[in-house]
């Protein structure tokens, strides 16, 4: 699969542009891993793109991700793709036993939570964010409710790296879509 029927299939069920900017950002954050750890970028960045894609349509967990990895397998996703959209989901039950895997599930949460912490800021820009700023807000309990800070350490922790080495990365990765995320 390539990266534009990727995102047709994206755009097919994802409609809210939020929704849309959190798939690009998970992308983004997906590609810049691939990157540092020499892997392969296009698959880990349409792996990102698609993660959440059936989430707008089937938002409860007896539906999201398992609609979505049986619509990715009818159209010929690979197992290790399908298997990572999975395992982000921690309520699967589907281990996260691949480095993709592991780091989609440790980007998903946090790129929401450095998109609020950019839109908060008075220039509503990720350009002047700072690792002190997204931890600052993450000890907040209250700032954006619905991002679990638990699953942005354990991420950080299953990858092996500092949290603050990863909210540097992704903040960095997200900065490089800026202008299409209106960050």
């Amino acid at each position: 699969m390539d990266r534009n029927t990727t995102l047709s299939l994206l755009h097919e069920y994802t409609k809210n542009d939020s929704l849309r900017k959190h798939a690009y950002s998970v992308e983004a954050a997906m590609r810049y891993y691939a990157r540092e750890f020499g892997e392969d970028e296009e698959k880990w960045g349409i792996t990102g793109l698609i993660h959440d894609f059936d989430y707008e349509q089937h938002p409860t967990q007896d539906e999201h991700p398992y609609v979505g990895v049986k619509i990715l397998e009818e159209n010929g996703y690979s197992e290790d793709i399908r298997r990572a959209v999975l395992g982000h989901a921690p309520y699967t039950g589907v281990p996260r036993d691949t480095l993709m895997a592991k780091t989609l599930f440790a980007v998903d949460e946090l790129t929401g939570l450095i998109t609020a912490a950019a839109l908060v800021r008075p220039s509503k820009k990720i350009d002047d964010l700072k690792v002190s700023s997204v931890k600052k807000k993450m000890k907040d309990k209250g700032f954006a409710r619905q991002v679990n800070r638990d699953e942005i350490r354990q991420g950080a922790e299953e990858l092996g790296m500092d949290l603050d080495e990863h909210i540097d990365n992704v903040i960095s990765a997200m900065k490089e879509i800026a202008d299409i995320l209106e960050l």
